[in-house]
């Protein structure tokens, strides 16, 4: 037990990204989720456009989302929550095969809400497990240091 390196904050969060990241990965999210919520209301739109409009929004938030997470990549040195983070860049590319197989089957979408279904179960995970871990590792930290002033 004495050789487990003890984090600091910093360490296990990380530089901040650039507040346009974040942003461009929440714009992203927002597209996913109303691209995925249009079809499934049954919102047609303009006469003539077949009502196809969705794909291209649900995709440029797929795209929007992956180059988000593509431009901030975690620089902490914990390496689960590093590879939480990578599971969470994962679920970018699956909302990308997701929009591919929007366009690629036409009008069967069933692989593509699989997809959005994985994606969205891999960062509903990492966002609860990513605070999850650092707090235990924080609260690891602050134990440690008890025991040390106790000794």
């Amino acid at each position: 037990m004495g050789t487990e390196k003890i984090y600091t904050k910093e360490e296990l969060t990380g530089t901040a990204p650039a507040t346009w990241k974040v942003l461009l990965s929440t714009v992203g999210l927002i597209a996913i989720a109303v691209g995925t919520m249009l079809p499934i209301l049954n919102v047609n739109s303009a006469p003539g456009t077949a009502g196809t409009w969705w794909k291209y929004v649900y995709a440029s938030g797929a795209a929007c989302y992956l180059l988000g997470k593509l431009l901030s990549p975690y620089d902490g040195s914990h390496p689960r929550i590093k590879r939480l983070y990578r599971i969470e860049s994962w679920s970018a590319i699956f909302f990308c095969v997701a929009a591919f197989f929007i366009f690629y089957n036409g009008n069967v979408t069933r692989d593509a809400w699989a997809f959005t279904l994985a994606g969205g179960a891999l960062l509903i995970f990492t966002s609860i497990a990513i605070p999850a871990t650092a707090n235990k590792e924080l609260k690891r930290a602050a134990e440690n240091r008890k025991t040390k002033k106790k000794e």
